[in-house]
């Protein structure tokens, strides 16, 4: 593969999990991930600062989305419907060609401690995200945090289902119904 093809950065975030898969987090170095690429060293530090961060491609562009969504919600949606609104807008940039590298990424995260680290660092980063444009709706706390918590462990939740290839649904429509299962579990509480 030549070296000035398009999509590096894509490229080095396949080659990595192939290589992640192949033979370990811990045994795959940067080169090799560059090498498989068909890219230098430096081309890789120059999209990723180490290599546990190439599986967490994408992280400011889905923050951005969900923020986005919650603050272009119309103005009378509850939370929870602003919530939904950026469920709605980040899953549906996981279009099925996704789902199979879904699935081959999930027991890579699950398989190292470091790489588990990273992803609650994500996932709180996305809560983040979401509360803070809770916040500049007016919504007040807790219930901005709470709304935001609600939504990210939907989109988890939804996620891991999504990335089962038995399953046939849209992340969206599972990060939907996941989202109502939790609002109704809220409610019971009392």
């Amino acid at each position: 593969m030549a070296r000035w093809e398009p999509n590096a950065r894509e490229r080095l975030v396949r080659a990595a999990l192939d290589l992640f898969t192949e033979q370990g987090y811990d045994a795959t170095t940067v080169k090799e991930i560059a090498d498989r690429a068909g890219l230098t060293k430096t081309t890789f530090f120059r999209h990723f600062p180490d290599k546990r961060e190439v599986l967490f491609a994408g992280q400011d562009v889905h923050a951005r989305l969900l923020a986005d969504a919650i603050s272009e919600a119309p103005g009378p949606a509850t939370p929870m419907e602003a919530v939904g609104a950026a469920l709605d807008s980040i899953t549906a940039t996981f279009t099925d060609d996704r789902r199979e590298f879904s699935a081959r990424l999930r027991p890579v995260i699950a398989g190292h401690s470091e790489l588990q680290e990273r992803a609650a660092l994500k996932r709180a980063g996305l809560a983040g995200a979401m509360t803070e444009a809770l916040r500049k709706r007016g919504v007040p706390e807790p219930t901005a945090s709470l709304a935001a918590e609600l939504g990210v462990r939907a989109f988890y939740n939804a996620f891991d289902q999504w990335a089962d290839p038995a399953d046939r649904q849209t992340l969206t429509e599972l990060a939907r119904h996941t989202l109502d299962e939790l609002r109704a579990a809220a409610a019971a509480l009392g």
